[in-house]
């Protein structure tokens, strides 16, 4: 009874705008005071659960992709998508996803492509005749990409949670990622063909080796970055490091950085960085009293006794996670949910690869949905476009999203061919 009023306090805050951390605190005081447990033990929970070297690798990454914004790195990384695919139907959409796909090889934050791109994109969609709403959605749909290729913020937290490999799991979300990208092109064809959408000139081999030229130690940074993790000459951790002092390298190779800037950087990462390990740390601790109180066991002989078929039981599970993604941000979800799921994954010998895989890509689509999508406001804020207008040119790259999500529910190869490759 004291578990089903806590999570009903928890509800109910949530349902009145209170943060999603502070809710799950609130309703954490509440059980630890109704079961007569001491108060000290939810900060002491909230320590044990981000003191976890593998975590460092989180705050870097996001430092890493912010540094990348401000450095020029973006701009130069568009203008080399544009030399390759710009010349296809619907160019310029094509450049977003190509851009995406090489950017989240290098920040593994889906907010900082949305917003780091698309404020480039989507005003250079816009003077050249695309709808405001079509580069909106196509930007939005795309920034789902950077957190699936590695490097990745929601892997790494998932691995801690899930106490799996992170490198398998990097290796593993580079199949999907190029999946959801080859998805969002078609989609981007089919629908420029329909409009009359323009496209570039095809570039002339000089002008490719020249966009190649410029673009080269961008480039470069997703395989130094991967390269090193899958070779065994750096952790995650390390890697994320690196990332961030090969991108303030570059911003001041390029002359597009400053020690101001840098600045501002530090205290804005600070800021992003304080929240989400609040957040780790609270659901943490809401995790351990759930499983103190035993509710993954009763979830599980729940779910085992209406059904026992691996794969009606995955696609309820990512129902739930999707309707989960409109209403909470990507680390709670995570942090919530596969404590409780894990027990259940066990007995149906689901590989904890692969659902992470699964978890990534449907969390990712949270993140482009209303009504708390944060890339999505992102993108409004970036457009000047209202919400609605987004979600409703959205709906066709949505729907391809979902689709290729349950493409890799149901062929769990396409995302553990690589890792059982690599790592046997």
């Amino acid at each position: 009874m004291t578990v089903l009023v806590a999570c009903a306090v928890i509800l109910v805050l949530m349902a009145l705008s209170v943060p999603i951390a502070v809710s799950i605190g609130l309703g954490s005081v509440y059980y630890f005071l109704a079961s007569g447990k001491p108060l000290m033990m939810i900060p002491q929970k909230m320590f044990t659960t981000v003191d976890n070297f593998t975590l460092l690798a989180v705050p870097l990454f996001i430092l890493a992709g912010n540094i990348m914004n401000t450095g020029g790195i973006t701009r130069r990384l568009f203008t080399f998508a544009r030399t390759c695919v710009g010349h296809i139907t619907g160019g310029l959409g094509h450049v977003c996803v190509l851009a995406s796909i090489i950017f989240a090889g290098m920040s593994g934050s889906a907010t900082a492509d949305a917003v780091g791109l698309g404020s480039i994109e989507i005003p250079a969609m816009e003077k050249e005749g695309y709808d405001k709403d079509f580069s909106s959605a196509i930007v939005l749909g795309a920034s789902t990409i950077g957190p699936i290729i590695p490097p990745s913020i929601i892997m790494v937290i998932y691995a801690v949670v899930a106490g799996v490999s992170v490198g398998a799991l990097f290796v593993a979300g580079i199949v999907p990622g190029l999946i959801m990208g080859g998805g969002l092109m078609v989609g981007v064809y089919v629908i420029s063909k329909k409009r009359g959408y323009p496209s570039y000139p095809r570039a002339t081999f000089r002008q490719l080796l020249v966009a190649t030229r410029d673009a080269f130690p961008v480039l470069l940074t997703p395989v130094i970055i991967i390269g090193g993790i899958y070779s065994g000459f750096f952790t995650p951790t390390e890697a994320a490091m690196i990332a961030v002092v090969y991108a303030v390298v570059l911003g001041f190779f390029y002359r597009e950085m400053t020690w101001r800037a840098i600045w501002q950087i530090l205290r804005d990462t600070s800021v992003t960085v304080g929240v989400i390990m609040f957040i780790i740390g609270i659901t943490g601790g809401f995790a351990w009293w759930l499983s103190l109180e035993k509710v993954p066991q009763l979830f599980t002989n729940f779910i085992y006794g209406v059904t026992q078929n691996p794969i009606v039981i995955l696609i309820v599970i990512n129902i739930i996670i999707l309707i989960e993604g409109c209403f909470l941000d990507a680390t709670p979800i995570v942090l919530i949910m596969v404590p409780i799921l894990m027990p259940l994954l066990k007995v149906l010998e689901v590989d904890m690869v692969y659902f992470g895989i699964l978890i990534s890509v449907n969390t990712m689509i949270g993140l482009t949905t209303p009504p708390v999508g944060v890339c999505l406001y992102g993108v409004s804020a970036i457009a000047k476009l209202s919400i609605e207008k987004i979600v409703q040119a959205y709906i066709p790259f949505l729907a391809i999203l979902v689709a290729v999500l349950f493409l890799l529910l149901l062929f769990p190869q396409l995302s553990l061919f690589l890792p059982n490759l690599l790592f046997k």
